[in-house]
């Protein structure tokens, strides 16, 4: 049976109209895919994928937060670290100037220079303590407490050790002097301990960094991992939408076509009354 003529429902423009809104929609949602680079952009699209992939952009947040953290605890650590070295070094010279101290040939003039020496490098053991600060923190001076620095996104925490290099080491070295051999030997006993302290400082200081650094390095593979789980979770294939772009755009030219053919029809009825 032939398909009934009308000028009151015109059949033809309607599946023409339908056809041309799908392909409208789904030409609308191809084109977000290309702009944006997703193939799930909000929920409306894929609640569940959306959902997990809110998550895990939650995680690679927090675990930037922590990375955040641990670069100021590296600061900390690291500076900590330069002034303990520094300490160290000097050291090395305080001890030279105190055996230089012992020989009994020495005049008093010359004991008197050395001893002078010696106190104005026992002062830059000072002058290097008290500046070993970053952001405000100082984990060589007197009072000092741990560092806690967050490691986890749960809240884990590595510490920082104080190093009291200002009671442990120069503060020994105050009271010592170099007025003659005697207290010479008396100062040289103690540099040699306190030499000791400042040595297990650096390796406690040392292994508290390495902690954070080997923390960061882990945090990053963890950080990348959760992008690219995210990106097979909702990143859009381009190139198969880039086709799939050009063939609804040549559909909707042709649904286009199509329905100005349709709203033709009631123009070709009214030629049967002519």
């Amino acid at each position: 049976m032939a398909g009934q003529n009308s000028i009151n429902t015109n059949i033809g423009a309607l599946v023409a109209l339908r056809n041309l809104n799908a392909t409208n929609t789904e030409l609308n949602k191809v084109q977000d895919r290309v702009s944006t680079g997703l193939r799930v952009i909000g929920a409306k699209d894929n609640a569940s994928t959306f959902a997990i992939a809110q998550g895990i952009r939650g995680d690679i947040k927090a675990t930037s937060a922590v990375q955040q953290g641990l670069s100021q605890g590296k600061g900390i650590a690291s500076v900590a670290i330069s002034g303990a070295t520094a300490v160290s070094n000097i050291l090395t010279d305080i001890k030279a100037k105190v055996i230089e101290g012992l020989n009994p040939a020495n005049t008093s003039d010359q004991q008197a220079i050395l001893a002078a020496d010696y106190v104005e490098l026992v002062g830059q053991v000072l002058n290097f303590v008290q500046n070993a600060e970053f952001n405000g923190q100082n984990q060589l001076i007197s009072g000092a407490a741990a560092v806690a620095i967050i490691a986890d996104k749960d809240g884990g925490a590595l510490t920082i050790r104080a190093q009291d290099l200002e009671g442990t080491a120069y503060s020994q070295l105050n009271v010592q002097n170099l007025t003659n051999t005697s207290s010479a030997s008396a100062a040289l006993t103690q540099v040699n301990t306190v030499i000791n302290t400042v040595n297990t400082a650096l390796g406690q200081l040392g292994a508290d960094n390495r902690s954070l650094d080997n923390q960061d390095t882990f945090l990053a593979e963890i950080k990348d991992a959760l992008e690219e789980g995210i990106g097979t979770l909702v990143d859009a294939d381009l190139a198969k939408e880039s086709a799939r772009l050009q063939a609804l755009q040549v559909k909707q030219q042709l649904s286009v076509q199509t329905l100005s053919i349709a709203n033709s029809s009631p123009q070709i009825l009214l030629g049967l009354f002519n």
